[in-house]
């Protein structure tokens, strides 16, 4: 893995966020492979990608590799079905693929968490995000990038019916809302982790939804 021919891991490839920044590493002049890690194999073909199949509950050390690690893994409480289940795809998953990718010499990891996220929230949800980046912080990548849209607007492979009433409001409100709080489309938050991950800047960086707005 040299800097001249640069090497991405994806985790959540088939998420919202996810495809989107596929595609943006599959367009960028940075990366000369893009590794996407998923519990079935994507429905995608291109020169660049290798898709996968993993099993997060027993993950293989030596599948964990890349310069760079992109993970927009991420669910709701519904259709994780408890908070054990929530849990374990927000914090569990991501912090295992941090670690082995760190081990294995990934140099930046870039995660999706949410607007809001803080480990003394009183929301269980703000509060499980928040405990992700904390124990991320810890872990000693050259960058830490985490970006924290508010809703996210886009074309789901699955209905939320709550999600589709908040857009459709945010959409109607969207003049009066502060840049920070309004829906971002998914692939201004993709454009912009791999934009950023890509500029080789350095340390722990948190990117709100308004930052995000410009991409």
């Amino acid at each position: 893995m040299t800097s001249d021919k640069r090497t991405a891991l994806v985790i959540g490839g088939s998420g919202l966020v996810g495809k989107e920044v596929i595609s943006e590493l599959i367009a960028s002049d940075k990366y000369t492979e893009v590794i996407a890690l998923t519990r079935k194999p994507l429905d995608w073909a291109h020169p660049k990608l290798s898709s996968v199949v993993f099993d997060f509950d027993h993950p293989d050390d030596a599948t964990v590799w890349a310069d760079d690690i992109f993970c927009c893994l991420g669910t709701t409480m519904k259709k994780a079905g408890s908070k054990d289940a929530f849990y374990r795809v927000d914090y569990t998953y991501p912090v295992e693929i941090a670690q082995l990718g760190f081990q294995n010499g990934a140099k930046r990891f870039a995660i999706v968490t949410a607007m809001g996220s803080d480990s003394k929230s009183i929301f269980y949800y703000n509060r499980v995000k928040g405990d992700v980046e904390t124990t991320l912080k810890n872990i000693g990548f050259e960058a830490l990038l985490i970006f924290r849209p508010s809703l996210l607007l886009g074309k789901r492979s699955e209905s939320r019916v709550g999600e589709q009433i908040g857009e459709a409001l945010s959409k109607l409100l969207r003049p009066l809302i502060p840049s920070k709080y309004r829906a971002i489309e998914a692939y201004k938050v993709a454009k912009a982790m791999v934009t950023i991950t890509a500029s080789n800047v350095k340390g722990t960086l948190v990117y709100e939804s308004d930052v995000m707005q410009e991409f």
